[in-house]
């Protein structure tokens, strides 16, 4: 049985991540300094991972075959923007740090779709659908301290013998948040489709949690076979808006103007199909059957 390690445990993110792997077969051993870690994994410790000692302890007392790191500031300008980089940066290292010199083999971090640079009047795709490849330009301190996070992901997959991936995942939507609970924006996903200068901002990103955490679970399980320090995008298989991207897109955001184009039908602006070709994997929920299910 694979024990694997999960920061951020309790998060909208973390607890479809943890039930993913217990349902797979993991050991799944909660990290986080919040309640909310769900009853699937076999233990939960609340640790202060911006301690690197604390974070040693951690990963000493579990000894986890594979970690997958998600504990974060997860939201712009929701705390300071010395705090949320100082605490962001600091996490990616900590557990990077103590998790391979502890001897951990897998290691997946999450990154944010944000270090493209989206969401000021300045900013203009280089192209459309953005893929791994695009320049990033990050603007605030949450977008920063992702793309940080990334270096240093990339710094130990180059410097010691653990394989290492980071993944970009679209706005995360949690189960519940189908029915009308509030999102991480503290909209419904309701009104992000009814007001598109919601979800414009975004370029109308998004991901299912479970969605998500497949990929999670399939990088995992082919990280062995993948070149280390990769990258991927994970988001749905179609956008946020009921009219198609290419007359949408340029109506909230101009500088998208032609190149949105390209962008038939329900097409995202975000394209996952190096996930799909590395890995086998592509999202399977949409809003269009959620949250008529909810």
């Amino acid at each position: 049985m694979t024990r694997t390690l999960v920061t951020g445990s309790a998060g909208r993110f973390g607890r479809s991540v943890v039930t993913a792997l217990a349902d797979a077969g993991h050991e799944v051993i909660g990290v986080d300094t919040a309640p909310g870690t769900p009853a699937e994994a076999a233990a939960v410790l609340p640790a202060d991972l911006t301690d690197l000692g604390e974070t040693f302890e951690v990963m000493s007392r579990f000894r986890p075959d594979a970690v997958v790191h998600l504990a974060a500031i997860a939201t712009p300008f929701s705390r300071t923007d010395a705090f949320t980089y100082r605490v962001n940066t600091q996490l990616a290292f900590n557990v990077c740090e103590a998790a391979t010199a502890a001897g951990v083999e897998r290691i997946v971090i999450a990154s944010s779709p944000t270090v493209i640079g989206y969401g000021t009047a300045a900013w203009a795709p280089a192209y459309l659908p953005i893929d791994e490849d695009h320049p990033v330009a990050p603007w605030n301190a949450y977008s920063l301290s992702k793309l940080v996070a990334e270096q240093v992901m990339a710094t130990f997959a180059r410097t010691s013998k653990a394989k290492l991936a980071a993944i970009r995942p679209c706005f995360v939507v949690a189960p519940e948040e189908w029915a009308g609970a509030p999102t991480q924006s503290g909209h419904t996903m309701a009104e992000r489709l009814d007001q598109p200068e919601i979800a414009g901002v975004s370029l109308f990103n998004y991901i299912d949690a479970r969605d998500a955490s497949d990929l999670v679970l399939t990088l995992l399980e082919r990280l062995p076979d993948l070149p280390n320090g990769e990258v991927f995008f994970a988001g749905a298989a179609d956008a946020l808006a009921r009219e198609p991207l290419a007359e949408l897109l340029p109506r909230i955001n101009p500088a998208t103007a032609g190149l949105a184009a390209g962008l038939t039908g329900s097409a995202p602006a975000f394209s996952s199909a190096k996930a799909g070709r590395l890995l086998g994997w592509q999202a399977k929920r949409s809003w269009r059957t959620e949250i008529g299910a909810a």
